[in-house]
């Protein structure tokens, strides 16, 4: 097979705070394999969470360095790919492009949209979330009412953990609710940018106020905390910045509800799947979120949306110039489409 990549730049619509900083932009990469006329779709997004940091030039850097050994296999030869990546230790950004592209070559090769042969239902899809970073109150307020005027949006999710303390968060979160519209579920996600008595505390208050379920309270490395919240919490809690793959969920099954699985912090959808084979294992509910990622990546994950509980890909939903067209959005769910593999196009290459 042939393998090439090429950068791009995506901006936001509205840059997106959260505990750990503000995103306004993301350079990514995109991948594209070939072999037997067919050509194979991937995406990686630069993410840093502790000490996983992975820019973009790195990714290339690995790409570079195992390509040749890639180009004498074929894209069917999934467990030998496997192994290379493995041997490389590739960085999971770079592994979810190569894997991703792997998996739209199947899925043109035989015909058939991923999610159908994985004889997965598209009515199973529930609605995604769309995001609103931590704010002012009248900004926050003011991001809520963009999002409604792009569409009837049912799921909201509310950053929280404000550097400068719980009192923030409730102000933002009180303005907030007095303007979303009755039935709209609504979830937090902290990014572990609060202690454990800030956590209860904001448990407590959150699930007063008809809260669905509280993400990533705590840092990631506190797992005794995590115990201790489980117990404590009126709240279903999940795990994103704790939980990688499928290897981290039984550490953390008896103190979490659910795990908030991501394309790039997963390493493509063979690792998807694992994970929520095993989270299912263990009786945890399943969610999928994103990063600065295109609709090429969130088109990816939709494919396995079915198997889902809650949905967070709204990423491309606010860049400015996503260079690729994908998954459409209906009554606030995203379907893939019919065409085969990913069913992703691209602006310039139809």
């Amino acid at each position: 097979m042939q393998i090439e990549w090429q950068t791009f730049t995506v901006h936001k619509r509205v840059p997106l705070t959260i505990s750990r900083g503000t995103h306004a932009s993301s350079t990514n990469l995109w991948l594209r394999l070939s072999a037997e006329r067919i050509e194979g779709w991937g995406e990686a997004t630069p993410f840093s969470i502790g000490n996983k940091t992975q820019p973009v030039e790195t990714i290339a850097a690995e790409l570079t360095q195992i390509r040749a050994d890639l180009e004498r296999l074929h894209p069917l030869q999934h467990q030998a790919i496997a192994d290379l990546m493995q041997a490389a230790s590739l960085s999971l950004a770079a592994r979810t492009a190569l894997d991703v592209a792997l998996h739209d070559w199947l899925g043109k090769r035989v015909g058939l949209p991923l999610w159908q042969l994985w004889g997965l239902e598209r009515d199973r899809i529930g609605p995604t979330a769309v995001t609103i970073g931590i704010d002012s109150p009248s900004a926050a307020v003011e991001r809520l009412q963009d999002w409604l005027a792009l569409f009837p949006a049912r799921s909201i999710k509310v950053k929280l953990g404000s550097p400068a303390g719980i009192e923030a968060d409730r102000f933002m979160m009180n303005a907030l609710l007095e303007n979303i519209p009755p039935q709209t579920k609504v979830s937090i996600d902290a990014n572990g940018g609060w202690t454990l008595a800030e956590a209860v505390k904001m448990s407590d208050w959150l699930a007063e106020r008809g809260v669905a379920y509280l993400e990533q309270p705590l840092a990631a490395e506190r797992l005794t905390e995590f115990a201790a919240l489980y117990q404590r919490s009126p709240l279903p809690i999940f795990a994103d910045e704790s939980c990688f793959s499928s290897q981290d969920i039984p550490r953390l099954a008896d103190c979490v509800h659910g795990i908030n699985i991501k394309l790039m912090k997963a390493g493509g959808l063979s690792e998807v799947r694992r994970m929520i084979a095993v989270a299912r294992a263990f009786k945890l509910q399943v969610m999928f979120g994103c990063y600065s990622d295109s609709i090429l990546s969130n088109t990816a994950l939709a494919h396995l949306a079915p198997l889902a509980d809650h949905l967070d890909l709204d990423s491309h939903l606010n860049l400015k110039n996503d260079p690729f067209q994908g998954a459409s959005l209906n009554n606030s769910c995203l379907y893939p489409n019919l065409k085969p593999g990913l069913g992703v196009i691209h602006a310039l290459k139809p």
